[in-house]
Formats: structure tokens, C-alpha cells, sequence
């Protein structure tokens, strides 16, 4: 057999060659040889250096990990995930989101942007362990993409800028994360910016997340400096050079006398805060320092120690916190140990309605994207039983029996069909037509009355029932309240039925994305999350459906109120056909503090009626409720007391309904009416020398600054201001800070408008302006 070097030397020119190194190693069973050529270093791989999808491990249960990366724009995360694939064996080279040529950056406007727009799904396999990982966006606009991601993931990696510390978005994802219980590790990144410090966002993560972050590693050098990490549970440092390049090669090595005494000696310190504060948050742990090591705490077991880890991670008292560079290849390869060693698997995550299925299938659908030559994709979480192809499966929020032809394991953009995947993995289904986001799916309408049966004990109920008890179906997904609204029109009225079907495929995907119909003038309105959302869209119908279509004035969502309470009585009487409607209502609005808007009815009133008048008379409150007196726009903070109502023998409730809602207008007209505007929280973070340019801005925005803090060199300044005053401020913004400054924007309250600005609105609204 000829020796490796002769081998890769034949597969060039020879001529080319003028050093061939016989230093050669193995990584993960992938044999590969470094040489010099011309003076430059390059790297070569056998032919079959980069795996495939369908040799990812499909291990036990106890070994899979389905893990998202969350964070702020801009902290790190696609870089972070592009080397876990790169060092995992699935990639051929290191992509970067400047370039545009990330594996989960895959569309054209995430590559134009350099930002996360979709979240995206990989699969593939470290030490063993099966990962199944998305990559989520940190853009506010963008933020249902985090909720349904977070909704089917057993564990999170939390990704910092360490020169930054937790900022706006942070916050955010965090409380989804506190929603859903899913536990985490904290990975602080940029470790080699200047203004990184371990001890800052360590800080900032207990003040502002209110969490309990365990210090697992720490930092060798600082800034450009930062060379390597300290993992305090073994007591080893590990140590990138320069020369390794991308980062595949560390050295480690134990600490010892030969180190720097004072390094040695905060090292010692942090591992015996690291294990003091274990022991006060793990029981069975504090029992094992005082009964074996309780002479020499330092004595304890890397192991016992890592266990302990873990236990405080699963039970969320704790996250574990490591350091790194991605951008510059340095601890990544400890932060995917780190989520084999601390995130739960799936059968350690407890969903109490599982056990009513037994083995049977039972999976949720979290995702749908269009593929034009697939058609419908169905990102679903397999929570137990087997999923198989060209099988039929039960929709249990649809009511519907739909035939599965395909499935695919996901990789970003590029998809691996396979016969069948088992519970606690992640997979795409090909011919679920009828799914949407949040539906629950089981093996058969069988198989859900079973459940059933199971669950409410009664084995007489019949098996072709539609009784379906709210807990047999897995939680959904919640989506947020648009707070952007424009008109959108295609370029001629032949497109129009092509623009209905794109926007149908769209909200299918997107469910944060709403399309109505003014009533009055028969437009088509979109409704998002935010401005850069509804640019997104424009741009992906003109790409991918082809049609030129043109947005109208963003519009704002206003509320309505009441500003004093007033009394009306109506009486409808109308004739249709042979029969007589009458009704008569007497009712009292009246504001109140909170936002919801209540219905009651007077003292024994309620009680004299029957329930379907009871209910017809609520429907027509909440319809008033829909179209406030001013502008049309929804009511809220809003209490009506039903006063009276009499209704003639042969009144249809329709006509109950109708007459309600005519009167609730008039008592709301009386009591006069009140325009609510949204107020955005706003976070902006600049060097100070643009601060007073920016302050300046705002006041003219009739934004009201809540704080100004420092955060290293910058200043963060934290506003509320209204919507309305928001349209095409990143733009502003980076003119008036020559592109430094970074914002995000979140809705935090609605407010009562001034009465000159409630004017020029109404009468901007009515076309005199």
C-alpha cells in the first residue's frame, strides 16, 4: 500500500509541489494531509471528506438533541452553527454570512442582508449523538420564527456578544425560551472583540435575564489576545495557534506549576466557585462533597461534577456558561460537547398527554415552507411512535385523514429522503396538503379515540366519535397581534388570482403574516410584524411567484376607547317577508383602566333570558367591539352593561345581533371617542459622539426617552415611541450615525393621542390632508 503522501501527491501536478509534509493526523475517521505549496498552506481531503446527511447516527432515544441557537442580530448565530457543521464533517469549507454562502442563510434575501430571516433545520451527528439543530432569526420581525422553534426543541444554546452582554432581542428570546421551560447553556461569543468581558455579561445575564449563570470555562487572554479557554470541570486548557487556521487542531493539555501563578491561581478560584455553587443548587451533589471530598472539595471527579451539571441545567436552577470566537474558530468544538453533556434528550423533557398515545404516533407540525417541486413541506416533531412514508395520518385540529408519500430528513436547503424516523426527532413530511403550524398529528382517528378512551377513562365511548379533548392535542404555537398594515395590488387585474394564491402559500409559511379585504374599498391588505417583514414579502413574491406587485402607505394599527360613560336604548323593527323582527335593547359603555373589553349584564337580566339571546347579544357587543365610533379601528378598554333587552316572539337572532351592535355604536358615539396609538419600546446603541444627534431625532418623533445607559464605549438608549413616527427610521438612523448605530423596536403599549394629533389623524384618514 503507498504511503498517504505519495497518494495525495499523484492526485497533483508534481511539478506544483514543493514541499509535501508527512505530517498527517486523523479527525473523526476522515484522514487528511496539510502541505505547503509556493509558501502558501493548503488543505486537502480524501474524496469522500465531507459526510452525508444519511450517514448521520440514528442512535437511542437518550442520544438525540434537538437544540435551537438564539440570540440578538448580529451576536454570532449562523457563524456558530456553520462551524458546528464545518467541525462535525458535514461541510467542505467555512462559510461566512458576508460572503453570503452559509449552509442555513440559504435565501436570496438572507444572503443579501447578511441576516436570519427563516429559521433554519440541520441534522447531523457529533461523538454519537444525533443533533438536531435550527438556526432561528434575531430580528424582532421575525420573532414567530423563535416561538415555533422553540416550541418543539428540548434544549437552547442562548448566543452572547461578550463585549455586549445580553441586549434587546436577548431579552426577548429568553422570556419564549422561560415560556416553553426549555433549558439552556449560555455560548459568550466574539471573545477577541477589545470590549469582551467574561465578568460584564456574566453580570448582565444575572441582572437583566434574572438567571443563574455557571461558569463552566474561562477565557485565556483578552481582545486580539484571546488565544484559548480553561475548562474548569477537568481543570485542562485548551489552546488554538494561529498556524491551525481553521480551527480543526487544539491542544490540551492539564494545568500545571508551569503556568503563570496569578492564571493559575484564578483558575483554581473559579473552579472552586464553580463547585460551591453547584453544591448549593444541586442536593445530591452537596451530599457527595460532605460525605467523600469533604477534606478537599478540589478532589471531586470531573465526572460527578459534570453530572451535577447537567441536573442543575434539566431543572433550569442553572445555565451553564462557556466562551469562544466562532468568527475565529476557537471553542466550538467544547460548545457542541457542552450540548451532548447538558441539554436534555427528548424522553427526559415530560409532556404529561404522551402517555395516552402509548407507542403510538403522535407528532407536531411547527413549519410549512412551499417547494416547487414538492409542493407543501411539513416540518414536524415526532413526540413517539414512528413516522413512515406512504403512510396515512390523522389530523386532529383538521379532522381530516391525509397520505404522506415522502420523508425527508432536513439540512438547511438541501433535503435526504428516508423510510422512517422515530420519536424525538425532527423530519419533513412531503403530501400533507391540509396541515398548517400548530396541528397535531397521530397515527389514525383510531388511534386519537383510543387516546381518548385513555384519558377520560370511559371505554364505552364510541370509537367514531369527534369528541376530542383539548389535551389530547400538543400546544400550538402562539402568534403575536400585527402592528403593520399596507396595501398591496398587482400590476394588472389578470395577476390578481396568481397574487391570492402567493399570499395563500405565504400565510401558509408565515403565520405571523395576515391578508384581509377592506370591505369599503376592496383592497388587499397585508398585515405584519413589522417593516422589514413586509419588505420581505414584496421581495420573495416578485422572486418567487413573478408578479410586480405594488405596496401601498404602510398604515398603523390604532385602537379605540371610550372617554366617559353614556347610556342609549334602540329598537329595531323591520319586516322580512311574513315575519316581524323586534327588539329592544337599552345598554351602558363606560371605560375602564385594563385593555380587555368586558361584557355584563344587569342584576337578573342575564338569568331572564335564554341562551341563544344571551348569546346573540354578546356576538353583537363584540362585533361593535371590531369598529370603534372615530375610524373604524378595534375597541378596546371598553365595560358595557346590558341593561334591557325584549325580543318578540319570531325575532331571528340575526336581527337580536344586529340591533345590539347598532346600539353599542350610538352609546359609544355619546360617550366620545378616543384614537390609541401603539407605542414601540426602542433600544438604540451608538458611540456617544452621535448621542445628541440622535436624542434630537427622537424628540421630534414625540419619542420619551426612559433611560440612557452606558455599555463600554457606547450608549444605549432605551425610548418609547409611537409607531406611527417609526416608518423608515433605519434608514435615518444610519445616515444620522454613519451606520454605526444598531436598534431594535418591540410594541410595548397602546396610548392615548393628544387631541391635535387625534385631529390631523382623522382628518387625514377622511383625505382633507
Amino acid at each position: 500500500m503507498m504511503p498517504l503522501t505519495t497518494a495525495v501527491a499523484k492526485t497533483l501536478n508534481s511539478a506544483a509541489i514543493l514541499d509535501v509534509c508527512s505530517h498527517c493526523w486523523k479527525f473523526r475517521a476522515q484522514t487528511w494531509c496539510r502541505w505547503r505549496l509556493q509558501g502558501k498552506r493548503y488543505y486537502s481531503f480524501l474524496p469522500d471528506d465531507v459526510k452525508s446527511v444519511r450517514s448521520v447516527v440514528n442512535p437511542d432515544i437518550s442520544k438525540i438533541r434537538n437544540i435551537g441557537i438564539m440570540a440578538h442580530i448580529d451576536a454570532g448565530k449562523t457563524t456558530t452553527t456553520e462551524r458546528m457543521l464545518y467541525y462535525s464533517g458535514y461541510t467542505r469549507s467555512l462559510g461566512d454570512v458576508d460572503d453570503g454562502d452559509t449552509v442555513t442563510d440559504f435565501m436570496v434575501q438572507e444572503r443579501e442582508r447578511g441576516i436570519t430571516i427563516q429559521s433554519a433545520a440541520v441534522t447531523f451527528d457529533w461523538k454519537d449523538h444525533r443533533i438536531n439543530l435550527i438556526d432561528t432569526p434575531g430580528h424582532v420581525d421575525f420573532t414567530l420564527e423563535v416561538e415555533r422553534a422553540l416550541r418543539v426543541l428540548d434544549g437552547a444554546v442562548a448566543v452572547f456578544d461578550a463585549s455586549a452582554g445580553v441586549e434587546a432581542q436577548t431579552l426577548t428570546v429568553w422570556r419564549q425560551a422561560d415560556k416553553h421551560h426549555v433549558p439552556r447553556i449560555c455560548f459568550l461569543n466574539k471573545m477577541d472583540k477589545p470590549g469582551a468581558s467574561l465578568r460584564d455579561s456574566v453580570e448582565s445575564i444575572k441582572k437583566k435575564l434574572k438567571a443563574n449563570p455557571v461558569i463552566v470555562q474561562m477565557p485565556i487572554g483578552r481582545g486580539k489576545g484571546f488565544t484559548g479557554l480553561v475548562d474548569l470541570i477537568t481543570s485542562q486548557r485548551m489552546t488554538w495557534h494561529q498556524s491551525d487556521g481553521d480551527g480543526r487542531v487544539f491542544e490540551t493539555k492539564p494545568l500545571d506549576s508551569s503556568d503563570d501563578p496569578e492564571f493559575l491561581r484564578n483558575a483554581r478560584d473559579a473552579r472552586s466557585n464553580l463547585i460551591e455553587q453547584v453544591a448549593d443548587l444541586d442536593d445530591e451533589f452537596a451530599e457527595l462533597l460532605l460525605g467523600e471530598f469533604g477534606d478537599n472539595f478540589d478532589a471531586v471527579p470531573p465526572g460527578k461534577l459534570q453530572q451535577a451539571i447537567r441536573r442543575v441545567t434539566l431543572s433550569q436552577k442553572g445555565v451553564p456558561v462557556l466562551c469562544g470566537s466562532a468568527l475565529k474558530n476557537k471553542g466550538v468544538q467544547p460548545l457542541l460537547d457542552g450540548v451532548t453533556a447538558y441539554l436534555p434528550a427528548p424522553s427526559e423533557r415530560h409532556h404529561d398527554m404522551l402517555r395516552w398515545y402509548n407507542d403510538d404516533l403522535c407528532a407536531l407540525a411547527f413549519k410549512v415552507v412551499h417547494n416547487k417541486q414538492r409542493g407543501p413541506l411539513v416540518f414536524v416533531r415526532i413526540y413517539s411512535g414512528t413516522m413512515k412514508t406512504q403512510s396515512a395520518v390523522y389530523n386532529i385540529n383538521r379532522n381530516n385523514t391525509e397520505r404522506m408519500s415522502r420523508l425527508l430528513v432536513p439540512f438547511a436547503d438541501q433535503h435526504v429522503e428516508i423510510p422512517s424516523l422515530m420519536a424525538g426527532n425532527i423530519a419533513l413530511a412531503v403530501g400533507l396538503k391540509q396541515t398548517v403550524t400548530g396541528d397535531t398529528i397521530v397515527a389514525s382517528k383510531a388511534s386519537a379515540s383510543a387516546a381518548a378512551h385513555r384519558a377520560l377513562g370511559d371505554d364505552k365511548q364510541p370509537a367514531d366519535s369527534d369528541e376530542k379533548p383539548r389535551r389530547l392535542i400538543l400546544a400550538g404555537v402562539e402568534v403575536p397581534d400585527p402592528v403593520f398594515f399596507c396595501t398591496i395590488e398587482p400590476p394588472t387585474m389578470s395577476k390578481q388570482t396568481d397574487l391570492e394564491h402567493a399570499l395563500t402559500c405565504l400565510q401558509r409559511e408565515d403565520p405571523s403574516l395576515k391578508v384581509k379585504t377592506d370591505p369599503d374599498s376592496g383592497q388587499t391588505i397585508l398585515c405584519g410584524m413589522g417593516e422589514l417583514h413586509i419588505e420581505i414579502i414584496h421581495d420573495r413574491i416578485r422572486r418567487e411567484y413573478g408578479i410586480n406587485t405594488y405596496l401601498g402607505p404602510l398604515q398603523v394599527a390604532y385602537r379605540e376607547t371610550v372617554l366617559q360613560p353614556a347610556s342609549s336604548t334602540d329598537t329595531l323593527d323591520r319586516t322580512l317577508g311574513d315575519r316581524r323582527h323586534v327588539v329592544t335593547v337599552s345598554l351602558e359603555v363606560s371605560p375602564q383602566e385594563d385593555a380587555v373589553s368586558h361584557v355584563a349584564f344587569g342584576e337578573g337580566v342575564g338569568d331572564q333570558l335564554a341562551t341563544e339571546i344571551k348569546d346573540a347579544v354578546q356576538n353583537g357587543i363584540h362585533s361593535a367591539y371590531l369598529q370603534g365610533p372615530l375610524l373604524g379601528f378595534p375597541v378596546q378598554g371598553v365595560s358595557t352593561a346590558v341593561q334591557a333587552v325584549s325580543v318578540q316572539s319570531g325575532t331571528s337572532m340575526a336581527m337580536v345581533s344586529a340591533c345590539v351592535s347598532r346600539c353599542m355604536l350610538k352609546a359609544m358615539k355619546q360617550a366620545g371617542g378616543q384614537v390609541l396609538e401603539p407605542l414601540m419600546s426602542l433600544e438604540i446603541a451608538m458611540v456617544e459622539s452621535h448621542l445628541s444627534a440622535v436624542l434630537g431625532d427622537l424628540a421630534q418623533r414625540r419619542g420619551s426617552v426612559r433611560d440612557i445607559q452606558s455599555r463600554l464605549d457606547s450608549k444605549v438608549v432605551l425610548a418609547s415611541v409611537p409607531l406611527a413616527e417609526t416608518m423608515g427610521y433605519s434608514t435615518v438612523l444610519r445616515t444620522l450615525t454613519s451606520g454605526s448605530a444598531t436598534f431594535s423596536l418591540q410594541l410595548d403599549s397602546y396610548a392615548a393621542m393628544s387631541t391635535e394629533q387625534q385631529r390631523t389623524l382623522i382628518n387625514k384618514m377622511a383625505g382633507l390632508l
